[in-house]
């Protein structure tokens, strides 16, 4: 007996368009489902989240934000009852006419990313610094959420 390797992609070649149109048409339904509205795809693809990295420390914690291709100017951060909460946008370079592009996989539009603080950090002492790309917010913690050693004695 002789191995046969499996292809998918043919498999599907074999389906009738009209199956592959129907099965384009549930992605839709889901896609604008879980987005919370009827949204369209194409609407919904323009959504952008970037990645983000949140490190806690002895003494803060750091949240790190890949923004590659996005303006200093374009990013704006706040924080309100505990909530840290980081937006902004990536403008889509204008196209020219001559251009004749066989592909785009670059995302663009607006992003806006929160995250709950604990209560004991210093809101007033937050501090964002961006560099080849990557937005770094320090967010300080109060003393009284900074780890203590405690000494035990022997009696």
């Amino acid at each position: 007996m002789s191995l046969v390797r499996w292809k998918p992609g043919q498999d599907l070649m074999a389906f009738p368009s009209d199956v592959l149109s129907m099965q384009r048409n549930i992605n839709k339904m889901f896609e604008s489902l879980f987005h919370g509205s009827s949204v369209d795809a194409e609407i919904a693809a323009s959504v952008w989240n970037p990645a983000v990295d949140v490190e806690e420390r002895e003494q803060e914690f750091v949240v790190r934000v890949e923004l590659p291709g996005v303006a200093k100017d374009d990013v704006h951060i706040t924080t309100r009852e505990n909530i840290l909460t980081l937006r902004g946008e990536k403008k889509q370079q204008k196209e020219t006419k001559e251009s004749n592009y066989h592909r785009m996989e670059r995302s663009y539009g607006s992003f806006q990313r929160s995250f709950t603080l604990p209560g004991s950090v210093k809101n007033d002492r937050i501090e964002a610094s961006f560099k080849d790309g990557i937005l770094e917010v320090v967010v300080p913690k109060a003393e009284e959420a900074k780890a203590r050693a405690i000494e035990v004695k022997v009696k």
